[in-house]
């Protein structure tokens, strides 16, 4: 199926201004609603006539959802903050500074202005085969056209494949993910609160979608407990362009150490699954370490273990254990509260 380039169809659009307005809209259309953040991932889809939507929910009237917030010796970020405000934060660049980092990374200043923390975590795959419309599992199909033999794959899994090979593209999510950030989700007027880990799903549990978000659900605000406050942070992004380029593999990891020794970790790869990927094997190998030539080399090994990479992207194998590695030992490159 080719991507039909043409002018959006058409839909009702809806511009609450409150977030009591918005929850009630979000659950009143259930599925026929199309929930926009940023509209950096949604006027794709739309203008591409790949997925069409009865109702536009714009969220970017509602203020209540921007914002960032002191709580407790950690931050509460509101889904519509900007990518820009959260990369320029002073809280953000001195307590958590991966996250920082990360949102500095994404796409292009233009989208950083425009795209928000919310939609960055919550957009779907960038796989070329179902953005252009082929019919494929992730959309409702019975096969995976990205891995055939002859299929263009140098972006996709090389990790927790489940007959879906396509990869989570964002670059705030691991962040969140080694932060131990928390998912404010509303449903009506209800609330229920998810992990970060637990809000990006892969193909094994569901094929159609990239997090937990359901029907009638909206992600209002990140939690960040103060755990990880001015601890060794680190952040890298590989891609094929210096801008705009989403991740061919990108790393976070939040470190503490005393007496020289590593005493808790947290490691998180993204772009090599459907989800960001974090490393609990890594993680225990790292408890009591000295940071030396054998910690890295281990780390590095345990990161890749049970890779499987498809025809056109075992480069990311070794990227991937060395970026763990520089991760781990920290540097440069990486950013400390």
């Amino acid at each position: 199926m080719a991507t039909i380039h043409d002018v959006i169809p058409p839909f009702q659009l809806f511009q609450p201004t409150t977030l009591d307005a918005a929850a009630d809209l979000v659950r009143e259309h259930g599925d026929e609603a199309w929930i926009m953040a940023g509209g950096m991932d949604s006027f794709d889809w739309l203008k591409d006539r790949t997925k069409r939507t009865e109702a536009v929910i714009d969220l970017s009237m509602v203020e209540e959802l921007r914002g960032i917030r002191e709580v407790e010796g950690g931050l509460e970020i509101g889904a519509m903050t900007t990518l820009t405000d959260v990369a320029e934060h002073p809280a953000v660049r001195d307590r958590f500074g991966v996250l920082a980092q990360a949102a500095a990374l994404v796409a292009s200043p233009q989208i950083r202005h425009q795209g928000t923390l919310g939609g960055n975590v919550s957009q779907d795959t960038r796989c070329a085969y179902y953005r252009r419309g082929w019919t494929c599992y992730r959309a409702g199909g019975n096969i995976c056209y990205a891995d055939t033999p002859t299929a263009i794959n140098r972006e996709h899994a090389i990790l927790g494949a489940s007959r879906c090979v396509a990869v989570s593209p964002s670059d705030t999510a691991p962040a969140l993910v080694a932060l131990d950030a928390q998912m404010v989700i509303r449903r009506g007027g209800q609330e229920r609160v998810v992990e970060a880990e637990d809000y990006f799903v892969g193909p094994s549990r569901d094929i159609r979608h990239m997090t937990v978000l359901e029907s009638g659900d909206l992600l209002t605000t990140i939690r960040i407990p103060a755990t990880w406050a001015g601890a060794r942070f680190y952040f890298e992004k590989v891609r094929d362009r210096e801008v705009w380029d989403f991740p061919l593999v990108n790393v976070a990891s939040a470190i503490r150490e005393n007496g020289g020794r590593i005493t808790e970790a947290r490691v998180v790869v993204g772009a090599v699954a459907a989800h960001p990927l974090r490393l609990h094997d890594v993680e225990e190998s790292l408890a009591g370490a000295m940071v030396n030539d054998e910690t890295l080399v281990r780390a590095g090994e345990l990161a890749i273990r049970g890779a499987r990479p498809l025809r056109y992207n075992a480069y990311k194998v070794p990227l991937m254990r060395n970026l763990v590695k520089r991760a781990v030992r920290g540097g440069p490159t990486g950013t400390t509260a």
